[in-house]
Order: structure tokens, then C-alpha cells, then sequence
């Protein structure tokens, strides 16, 4: 079988025809489908807003029922706010004897003969002591690593 010339324009023209009917149909479906899901997420967000002013209600209606109740509350919330935050230790910390006697008895649980501890002193934790320099080495090593995907 020989196609002629007209054939394969008629062939072209059928194929093209098609592919712009597949364009506009998904096309379409897509603005619906867009369409869709923009009227979805308005409908979450106006849902959203009302249950924001029922609870902004809801603050309103207690601060106006309770009103000595605001004042002590901001105080005692600036007060555990306060006490959240711990100080810093002091660099140079020596180890107190209630911390002595607390290592002490935790060893002598473990061995399960009486020990006597003659010195203690605190050590630096690693995080203090990383130097800046070589952690960004470290970064550049493992980072230029090539990494194998598994399938």
C-alpha cells in the first residue's frame, strides 16, 4: 500500500486536529478542576475566619468576665517567663560537695562497694569548643562526597 502525497497531508491534518481538540479539552478541565480547588480553599479559609472570631469572641467575653484576672496574669505570666530561663553557668564552675556526694553515691550503687572520691572538676563540653574553621571543613568534606542513589 502506497500513500499518496494527499494522504499524508489528509494523515498531518487528522493528527494536528486531534492534538488541538486534546489541548483544549484539558485545557478546559483544567480551569474547572482550578476552579474547583481555588472555591475549595476559600471555602477553608472563611471557615477558618469565622471559628478565629468565635475564639476572639470567646477572649473578649472572659477578659470582660474576669477582669482583676488579666492584670495578675500578665504578671505572673512576666514572672514564669522570668523563671523559664535559666542562668548561665560560670565557666570556671567548681563542683559543689552535694554534686560530690550524689556522684559518689551513684558509683558506689554501681560497684556495690563504698568509693571515696578524691577530685571532680567539670570539663568542656564539645559544642563549646568547636572551632568555627574546622567545622566548615568538615561541612566541605562531606558535602563533596558523591552520594549513590539506590533503586
Amino acid at each position: 500500500m502506497v500513500l499518496t502525497f494527499a494522504d499524508l497531508v489528509i494523515v498531518a491534518a487528522l493528527v494536528v486536529l486531534g492534538s488541538l481538540i486534546a489541548y483544549f479539552s484539558l485545557r478546559r478541565a483544567l480551569r474547572r478542576i482550578e476552579s474547583e480547588l481555588r472555591q475549595s480553599a476559600e471555602d477553608r479559609v472563611s471557615i477558618l475566619t469565622n471559628a478565629v472570631r468565635g475564639l476572639e469572641k470567646q477572649v473578649a467575653d472572659l477578659i470582660l468576665a474576669a477582669p482583676h484576672i488579666s492584670t495578675a496574669g500578665a504578671s505572673a505570666m512576666a514572672a514564669l517567663a522570668q523563671e523559664a530561663v535559666p542562668p548561665q553557668p560560670e565557666k570556671a564552675e567548681a563542683v559543689t560537695p552535694e554534686i560530690l556526694v550524689v556522684i559518689a553515691a551513684a558509683v558506689t550503687a554501681f560497684l556495690g562497694k563504698k568509693v571515696r572520691i578524691r577530685s571532680a572538676k567539670v570539663l568542656q563540653s564539645p559544642y563549646e569548643i568547636v572551632n568555627p574553621w574546622s567545622q566548615q571543613g568538615r561541612v566541605f568534606v562531606q558535602a563533596s562526597h558523591n552520594l549513590r542513589s539506590r533503586s
